[in-house]
């Protein structure tokens, strides 16, 4: 799509990409792939630009470097999701006094929600005391990443056990809420509008990889892919999901017995994370949110009387 400066395009074979389970192994998928492959390439160049403007300038050795993205591949499963390929991002950090950690990883769960008081940690900048909706004050919800680069490990278990994440809408037309808790096996996922089939965002349908879908269900014949646009659009309000033995969330576990400890368990961390966010969301479906008159400053959840 045109030229940039200083980028030497790489160009890639759709036949040899690595199509990951999530996407159908088809000749249109691979081609929409090899040019996701072309586009990280000049992603990539890119950082090698400012990383030498960073040289270049002297200021290598003083400067704190975070790189992620907004959100995961835009494939099905991915991008507006919130399986793991939709929530699974980069994340690398940097700093030039922590030399012994560059090119090492840590299993710890980290989200964007972290970057914040990271850069706030680099500066030693305290975070202003302040308050929008209720009467306590705005607390930061993430955690400074630095003490990773020190005790990794160690600390792993004990804070960085837990993330959070939530989708609302992609675009006007792709309105669907969902909440999210995500612990180191399990996952608890709550589609909010569970009736109302998943929105399918505008750019991602114009792609070579939907349009395939769309035409192989028209016509009735293999998808090569690992369910049904059916089951696609059409999800139940909670999945649990056990990372550790079905880390393609191929099999959802609410609803079983055996699991529904597990279940209540990260549903009420699940809302008590609502709660301190002042999520307008808290109270839906079943619900409505409100929070003046004789209420308590929190907001109280009122049914709609919906059957659900």
């Amino acid at each position: 799509m045109g030229i940039i400066e200083d980028w030497k395009p790489t160009h890639y074979d759709p036949s040899d990409v690595v199509v990951p389970y999530f996407v159908q192994d088809t000749i249109a998928a691979r081609q929409d792939l090899a040019a996701q492959y072309t586009t990280i390439s000049r992603l990539d160049q890119g950082v090698g630009l400012i990383l030498d403007e960073l040289k270049s300038s002297g200021f290598e050795d003083s400067t704190l470097v975070v790189y992620s993205s907004d959100n995961g591949i835009p494939f099905q499963v991915g991008r507006t999701n919130l399986q793991e390929p939709g929530m699974s991002e980069p994340l690398l950090v940097s700093t030039p006094f922590h030399e012994e950690y560059w090119n090492t990883r840590s299993d710890a769960l980290v989200s964007l929600l972290d970057i914040t008081p990271t850069v706030l940690d680099w500066f030693n900048i305290t975070y202003p005391t302040y308050k929008i909706f209720g009467p306590n004050p705005v607390n930061l919800t993430g955690n400074t990443l630095l003490p990773l680069l020190q005790e990794r490990e160690s600390r792993v278990q004990q804070e960085w056990d837990t993330v959070y994440a939530s989708h609302s809408l992609h675009e006007i037309t792709g309105y669907y809420p969902m909440r999210v808790i995500r612990k180191q096996r399990f996952k608890l996922i709550h589609n909010l509008n569970f009736l109302m089939p998943f929105p399918i965002d505008q750019d991602f349908y114009i792609s070579r990889t939907f349009q395939d879908l769309l035409n192989r269900t028209r016509k009735h014949i293999d998808t090569h892919w690992f369910m049904t646009l059916h089951d696609y659009y059409y999800r139940p309000r909670w999945q649990l999901f056990d990372l550790q033995n079905d880390p393609k969330e191929l099999v959802n576990l609410a609803g079983k017995t055996e699991f529904q400890d597990v279940f209540e368990s990260l549903r009420r961390e699940l809302h008590q994370w609502q709660n301190v966010t002042y999520d307008p969301w808290i109270c839906a479906p079943d619900g409505v949110l409100e929070n003046e008159g004789a209420f308590s400053p929190m907001g109280t959840c009122l049914p709609l009387d919906n059957n659900l």
